[in-house]
């Protein structure tokens, strides 16, 4: 099996006054092309700061991340948001849509600053509008759309450079129960059709089981992954 995101011993501390703060303590973990990770744990664990450091976001202070086999410690800035932007997709926990562009242009210009073609561009954004269930609602602005669809938008939108790895922040903290489970059956669908490795930070514990592996972060530290126990793919 592909291994997208792999972190080897990755420890990344910051200074705290007299003292340092260990935010991530020894950190290992190797995720498969098409498995779907939770990371569940308290405020303050660390979880953000995983995320962060997997999306060569921030530089760990030592160990090493591997995305898509590509190690990302000793590359310059340029080639961190080369590496971001051809094989990370990042889901924040609010969309950040722009008011002024509507779904499909979010997408477009996400591929515009990839020095996509335009016609390719359109037609990758019309694919995924349709994957996330927002094809008749492409030409609306984000303050026609409901707060489910916001998140559906910014779900396509970090598919747009064809990830390796999908990195997604609490996507259900502003949603309601009923469309929280749509975008957990979403982010679900996604990673199996487009056979990404997805890391989810979520505190909302019901819909862990829709996942393929589970792991706690406490302290900096991440248990050992454990199944997640899927009942089956069919009945989520």
């Amino acid at each position: 099996m592909d291994t997208p995101l792999n972190l080897v011993n990755v420890t990344l501390e910051y200074p705290d006054g007299d003292t340092t703060l260990k935010a991530l303590d020894c950190v290992n973990l190797a995720l498969g092309a098409g498995e779907f990770l939770a990371l569940v744990g308290p405020s303050g664990s660390g979880k953000s700061s995983l995320l962060a450091v997997s999306a060569a976001l921030i530089r760990p202070t030592s160990g090493v991340v591997t995305i898509d086999g590509q190690e990302a410690n000793g590359l310059r800035d340029a080639e961190l948001t080369a590496l971001r932007r051809e094989r990370i997709g990042i889901i924040f926990q609010q969309p950040n849509l722009l008011p002024s562009l509507t779904a499909a242009e979010q997408l477009l210009l996400a591929d515009h600053l990839r020095g996509k073609p335009l016609a390719a561009a359109r037609r990758r954004a019309d694919e995924l509008l349709d994957v996330v269930g927002l094809g008749t609602v492409r030409d609306k602005r984000p303050h026609q759309l409901s707060g489910g669809q916001r998140q559906r938008v910014n779900i396509a939108r970090a598919l747009m450079g064809r990830p390796k790895v999908l990195l997604v922040d609490e996507p259900t903290a502003a949603l309601d129960h009923e469309r929280s489970g749509g975008i957990i059956r979403l982010l679900r669908e996604v990673t199996d059709e487009f056979n990404v490795a997805t890391v989810m930070v979520t505190h909302d514990t019901e819909f862990v089981p829709m996942t393929d592996l589970v792991a706690s972060v406490r302290d900096g530290r991440v248990s050992a992954l454990q199944p997640a126990k899927v009942p089956s793919r069919a009945s989520s």
